[in-house]
């Protein structure tokens, strides 16, 4: 009895404790809501002329600004780093809302992405500036849009519509850097597992309520 405590406490203790420090403090938590119900679409499209919707998906939303071209290695980060481990799941978008007449620059971008991933999650879509830039106000954030209505930040909504991110006293943050690598590694990342498990969570309760309903 006594050598099984002390081979537990050798090697299965460190393991467990590594795997809880490792998966991040805030992996065990719910992530909190910065902004309730934002805004949907309405009529603005893609490319294509697709109507896109955050109605009953997790979103990745983003604000591209007229110079995306100069800026696409932020979309290329948060397509390496999120969006080619989860872009299979079929309730996951990620939405980049860009100025009318920075049509011909989005293709391009859109193009470069499309050499080495499947583009189908990615919706770039088309507003005026001055309903950009009201959008972005109605989301009610500390962060502002830059002179070119574009952020490097990009955003986590849910289902419901509802901003998701950090609220604590100690650590504020309600969007993610895509011009750093490892802010989407590591903050954006945990915090993007947190939802996923909020779903699939739901998922299995809602699953097993209905098998004991039949």
């Amino acid at each position: 009895m006594k050598k099984n405590i002390v081979l537990f406490v050798l090697f299965v203790l460190p393991i467990v404790a590594y795997l809880f420090f490792a998966s991040g403090i805030n992996s065990f938590t719910k992530l909190p809501t910065v902004t309730p119900k934002i805004p949907d679409f309405g009529a603005w499209k893609s490319l294509n002329g697709e109507k896109v919707s955050l109605n009953n998906k997790i979103t990745i939303l983003g604000f591209s600004g007229t110079d995306i071209v100069k800026n696409r290695g932020n979309y290329f980060n948060l397509n390496e780093k999120i969006y080619q481990q989860y872009h299979t799941f079929k309730d996951l978008q990620f939405v980049v809302i860009c100025p009318l007449g920075t049509e011909a620059d989005t293709k391009k971008v859109i193009d470069a992405l499309d050499v080495f991933t499947d583009i189908s999650g990615w919706h770039f879509i088309f507003a005026k500036p001055e309903e950009i830039q009201s959008y972005y106000d109605a989301l009610k954030l500390k962060g502002k849009l830059n002179t070119d209505l574009g952020t490097p930040n990009v955003y986590i909504v849910d289902k419901d519509r509802n901003l998701r991110g950090r609220k604590d006293k100690k650590e504020y943050k309600e969007g993610y850097n895509t011009f750093h690598p490892s802010e989407l590694s590591n903050e954006m990342l945990d915090d993007f597992k947190v939802i996923l498990y909020e779903y699939r969570a739901a998922l299995k309760k809602n699953h097993n309520a209905s098998k004991r309903e039949i």
